[in-house]
């Protein structure tokens, strides 16, 4: 009788052992988003305290390659993958983009004793990274800024050293503006710029913006906000000088529906009509294989499903507070159809809709 309690007891601790085995998530890339990801990480693990999700702030290009050599279960990029990245992945075919929020890129300042607002034209901020306009009287920028008393200072910009989403975003957004910087910069996750100063993440240029006198940087919105760094309004296509926050983000993403084909479902949404519209804004995205072959296991893969279904879903109102956007209903329903034909090893994955 003694022996059939201990084995009996023996079960049912291994039982529930088994019941509430950890489940561990790697995930890794995009520092645009990377604030809202470890807020979602933190209050889903209050809901299910079996899943630990780890995210690496690493910027676009090291989880695009994270993501294609299978080191972490999912990668995130606010650029979509290229022909040759998704090629290099296995085949587009094979590959899923999903956006999870949306974001904007804003030109942070650094001017003592400026208290009024600084605005911004696509040009000028083109021509302040090529070096044409360099110091903060320029008549290009006081004829922007009437009644601002802007100083002879020189302009510092700040731009990423590292392949970065963001810089795919604000590069592809000053193409639109200028011709000369389209042929003399270009646009993608790395250019190379003529003169600044460079720092890894949005931390990093964050961190110049807010130490350098006199400098220009681009960052996604919510590491200005977190640091207390100044940003000014961007004239939009309308000719309308909008200043970033979710309301015009989500204007900018109004029309993405129509352009999201098969399972790539990325959109260019910088530079769009509307006279609410933010221009410098974009998706971000987190990348996932069709059959989820990164995951050790099918429970993996489940637990990631979940994740990403409550994170585009009860998430969004996150999203909302920290100054993100939240998905329009017409893309949430695009990323529910992608989520529901998930699988693990051919056996579909069905999300926990909760």
């Amino acid at each position: 009788m003694r022996l059939l309690s201990m084995l009996t007891t023996a079960a049912l601790t291994l039982g529930a052992g088994i019941a509430t085995a950890e489940i561990k998530i790697q995930g890794a890339g995009a520092t645009f988003p990377a604030p809202l990801y470890f807020r979602w990480v933190a209050e889903y693990n209050k809901l299910k305290p079996d899943v630990k999700i780890d995210y690496q702030s690493i910027g676009s290009g090291g989880g695009i390659k994270a993501f294609t050599d299978k080191t972490v279960e999912f990668g995130a990029s606010d650029a979509p993958m290229s022909k040759k990245e998704l090629a290099g992945a296995g085949g587009g075919e094979n590959i899923v983009e999903l956006p999870v929020t949306a974001g904007a890129v804003v030109p942070a300042y650094n001017l003592p004793g400026v208290t009024q607002e600084v605005k911004f034209t696509g040009d000028v901020l083109a021509e302040i990274f090529m070096g044409k306009v360099s110091k903060w009287n320029d008549p290009k920028l006081t004829a922007i800024n009437a009644g601002v008393n802007l100083p002879d200072l020189a302009i510092t910009p700040a731009w990423r050293t590292d392949g970065s989403g963001t810089t795919f975003v604000f590069t592809s957004y000053l193409a639109t503006q200028s011709d000369a910087y389209k042929e003399n910069v270009g646009m993608g996750k790395s250019v190379k710029w003529p003169l600044g100063q460079g720092g890894k993440g949005n931390e990093g240029v964050a961190a110049i913006v807010r130490d350098t006198v006199g400098s220009l940087g681009y960052i996604e919105v919510n590491y200005a906000d977190q640091n207390k760094i100044t940003y000014g309004p961007v004239k939009n296509k309308d000719g309308k000088f909008v200043k970033a926050n979710a309301t015009a983000i989500s204007k900018a993403g109004e029309g993405a529906v129509a352009s999201m084909k098969g399972s790539s479902l990325t959109a260019d949404i910088w530079n769009q009509p509307g006279d609410e519209s933010y221009p410098i804004a974009a998706f971000t995205y987190i990348l996932l294989y069709k059959d989820m072959k990164a995951a050790k296991s099918a429970e993996q893969a489940q637990g990631l499903v979940d994740f990403l279904w409550w994170a585009t879903h009860d998430g969004q109102k996150i999203s909302t507070e920290m100054g993100y956007a939240p998905l329009a209903p017409a893309v949430q329903k695009k990323v529910e159809e992608a989520l529901k034909g998930l699988s693990h090893s051919g056996k579909t994955l069905s999300p926990a809709a909760k």
